[in-house]
């Protein structure tokens, strides 16, 4: 047997280059601590990809990978495994030849897990490899959504049932597994928001997919005070205001996956509308390679962020996934050897060996006040969640100024505009050019589901209109989704960012001093080797991973 097969999973990790010793050591420190996994150290830590991971698992027992890609799977086979052990135990059954039950597995080296498995079907176990993100999106897409909906329908029925006063107390359980279930669905179809709706007949629910709202099923009005109810209690809200907005938070557990949620409440004509952000940090650490980034945005990315000092600067509008992308700057940094500190408003996802700070206006920790504070804590990398007034950014000037790199966002719908939108909070052009390196502009699309992938003619009358006759290669085949089960018969299946790098330079630098006219700043930009959101992609389109009429979606 391959003597490789026994090395450490740390020690084959550092041979690959995916891990430094300093990282491995911590790891180890922290796994004595908790106990947990290596690997599942190693990934929250932030200092290997999931990816990287699985390929490392895989190749130490010699197992090989599970391909996705236009797979099917028998319902008979998935019968075989209930759903609550493959969420569980991370993995699916995948395939069944005679008594051999192959399953794609996260930890393909669990003895333990494989030998539950056999006890379970009576089968002899094939073990594949696979990515937890893998798993749980196939366990989301084969195991059917109907019997989630189904289970719904079951508790409502069960609440028609009682509709005494006398039997309110019996409405409890019923209304807990009912709002449960309809988490669990949001979270299984891969939703960012869930949306619960009062109207005047009807409690109606929607979801957010891939940026698209969705219907979800609709509740008897009479049911609206005890939904929303159990959803305030859980997420520490006070259930007996319902005149004013409130906001708080929850985490929700679907196997062994905890999801954080953030609940706001805002009273309408109709009643308290709901809205639950659905913050899954496994979609957010993604790694550098995953986010969309062109090759050379990619190495310009690479490079701006181990910068030892100056301003990065993120832009686009709400749930266009800059946090996101700063989250995985931020654990791309070696946060071994430097201290990076947060100022957010909230925080979103907690970060390991990342100090992150929370505003609390109320009691005076602003922007401002944070940012003040945390420069007397030694930080090298500083992240302002949004710089929104003229004292905090001028503030995030002067930390990049002083020796520290800062990372921050703003809402300006391109890179160029960012600067004279700056230089209106108060910021003067000189210091702005010295203090600069790069604005990010970004927006998200949804990328050609895999399962349905197939060639189309694009529309000509759409492309005359934007004038992209010259910027297409339409002798080239172009893609879209024909819609299948999988995707939910949109033709799409997740999101990647399209972006525009404005690094700085010398001449950009000059005319921010004398002109801060946007178009001027994007030509110099232009031709100094900027791409444009539109361009990045068009270039997608051409690569198959997104459709003409998606990006024109996005970007107008």
């Amino acid at each position: 047997m391959n003597s490789q097969i026994f090395k450490p999973l740390g020690e084959r990790l550092i041979e690959q280059g995916a891990l430094s010793n300093a990282q491995l050591e911590l790891a180890l420190e922290e796994q004595k601590r908790t106990g947990n996994y290596l690997g599942e150290i190693l990934q929250r830590l932030g200092f290997v990809t999931e990816v990287q991971l699985a390929f490392c698992l895989a190749d130490r027992i010699g197992a090989a990978p599970t391909k996705f890609k236009n797979l099917s799977i028998p319902p008979e086979v998935l019968k075989l495994v209930p759903e609550t052990f493959a969420r569980k135990y991370r993995l699916i059954p995948v395939n069944l030849q005679g008594d051999v039950l192959t399953v794609a597995m996260v930890d393909a080296v669990d003895v333990v897990t494989i030998d539950k498995l056999r006890q379970l079907t009576n089968c002899t176990i094939e073990v594949r490899s696979a990515t937890q993100g893998e798993v749980s999106k196939a366990i989301d897409d084969f195991y059917a959504q109907e019997i989630i909906d189904d289970d719904i329908e079951k508790s409502l029925s069960e609440v028609e049932q009682i509709t005494t006063a006398k039997e309110e107390e019996s409405l409890t359980a019923p209304v807990i597994k009912l709002v449960e279930q309809l988490l669990n669905k949001g979270i299984k179809m891969g939703a960012t928001d869930i949306h619960i709706e009062p109207d005047e007949q009807v409690l109606r629910t929607r979801f957010r997919v891939d940026g698209v709202m969705q219907q979800g099923p609709s509740f008897p009005k009479n049911l609206q005070s005890a939904v929303i109810t159990r959803i305030k209690i859980i997420s520490n809200l006070n259930v007996s205001e319902n005149r004013i907005p409130q906001d708080g938070k929850t985490r929700f557990t679907v196997g062994k996956q905890r999801v954080d949620m953030r609940v706001s409440t805002l009273p309408s004509i109709f009643g308290e509308a709901v809205v639950i952000r659905i913050l899954d940090k496994n979609k957010v650490l993604v790694g550098l390679e995953n986010l969309g980034f062109s090759d050379r945005n990619r190495e310009i990315f690479k490079d701006i962020i181990e910068m030892p000092n100056g301003i990065i600067l993120v832009t686009g509008p709400t749930g266009s996934g800059k946090t996101t992308t700063l989250y995985t700057a931020l654990t791309s940094i070696n946060s071994l050897e430097k201290t990076v500190i947060t100022l957010e408003d909230p925080v979103e996802y907690e970060l390991s060996t990342i100090r992150q700070c929370q505003i609390n206006v109320k009691a005076g920790m602003t922007f401002a006040a944070g940012l003040r504070s945390i420069l007397r804590q030694d930080p090298d990398v500083i992240l302002i969640g949004e710089i929104r007034d003229t004292e905090t950014a001028e503030m995030a000037v002067r930390a990049a100024l002083t020796g520290h790199l800062v990372f921050s966002t703003l809402h300006t719908n391109d890179a160029p505009r960012a600067i004279p939108r700056m230089v209106d909070m108060g910021v003067t052009p000189l210091l702005l050019s010295s203090s600069v390196i790069a604005i990010i502009a970004q927006r998200l699309i949804r990328i050609i589901c895999d399962d349905c992938r197939e060639e189309y003619q694009p529309n000509m009358d759409l492309i005359k209109k934007y004038n992209l006759e010259d910027q297409l290669d339409l002798n080239s085949a172009l893609y879209h989704g024909r819609g299948c089960q999988r995707c939910k018969s949109s033709g799409f299946k997740g999101r990647k960012g399209i972006y525009e790098v404005l690094l700085m330079n010398a001449d950009i630098s000059q005319l921010i001093v004398k002109d801060l006219d946007p178009g001027k700043i994007r030509e110099v930009a232009l031709a100094s080797g900027m791409q444009t959101m539109l361009q990045d992609g068009l270039d997608k389109v051409h690569h198959g991973i997104t459709t003409i009429e998606e990006v024109l979606r996005v970007v107008f």
